[in-house]
């Protein structure tokens, strides 16, 4: 996976892979209590009392700790569901319809709805990154990073932001800066198998650069 579908992966206009996790039931009746634990953990977490900012806490939380790729693609799929409501019908239809334009190569209408979107709830970051990912998409990499850094702003954990900077910056051909970035999602979503390739790689060619 590139760094480009890293980014394009955060737009609702583009399949989110959705991993449905099975749990497995321990045979032996001594392993019963330490599934019984782990069960009390989960609904511990899963607090319907707790606020739409503190849910997604939470689940950053459990995506900076889990180190299992199928595990954290989860979380990171439900943080991305979070990110999807705004909590207005107002800006929810207008993201929908920026979707529906970009399904149809119809970028300029997707454009005037993301930038209607902004101009009524400016806080949102999601409607921000959707309009940072189709700049990108259109070439427009100057408009694209600086709509980056107002996501990163307004949620400094939004790894498709991050990664979309990190395409961007390796475009440049800056691999230091690039590096960065990448360092930054992984200390967001460290179980990210791509982002730990691609950060590893550049390290690698950093340090036989400087041999």
């Amino acid at each position: 996976m590139s760094a480009m579908r890293f980014f394009a992966l955060t737009s609702a206009a583009l399949p989110l892979a959705l991993i449905l996790l099975t749990a497995s039931f321990p045979a032996a009746a001594a392993e019963k209590p330490a599934a019984a634990a782990k069960k009390d953990v989960i609904v511990e977490q899963a607090d319907t009392n707790s606020s739409p900012k503190q849910h997604l806490d939470q689940l950053f939380s459990q995506l900076k700790r889990e180190r299992d790729p199928e595990k954290a693609s989860g979380i990171a799929n439900e943080i991305r569901m979070e990110w999807n409501d705004s909590g207005s019908a107002t800006i929810n239809l207008l993201m929908q319809w920026a979707d529906k334009a970009i399904e149809e190569k119809r970028n300029p209408a997707a454009l005037d709805f993301l930038d209607e979107a902004i101009a009524l709830k400016p806080d949102y970051a999601e409607s921000w990154n959707r309009r940072a990912t189709l700049n990108f998409v259109m070439g427009n990499y100057r408009k694209s990073m600086s709509d980056i850094e107002r996501v990163l702003d307004l949620e400094p954990r939004h790894f498709g932001a991050l990664s979309g900077m990190a395409a961007i910056l390796s475009n440049s051909g800056n691999d230091q800066l690039t590096l960065k970035a990448w360092e930054r999602f992984l200390d967001v979503y460290p179980a990210e198998r791509t982002a730990q390739e691609q950060a590893n790689t550049l390290a690698e060619k950093l340090a036989g650069n400087r041999t």
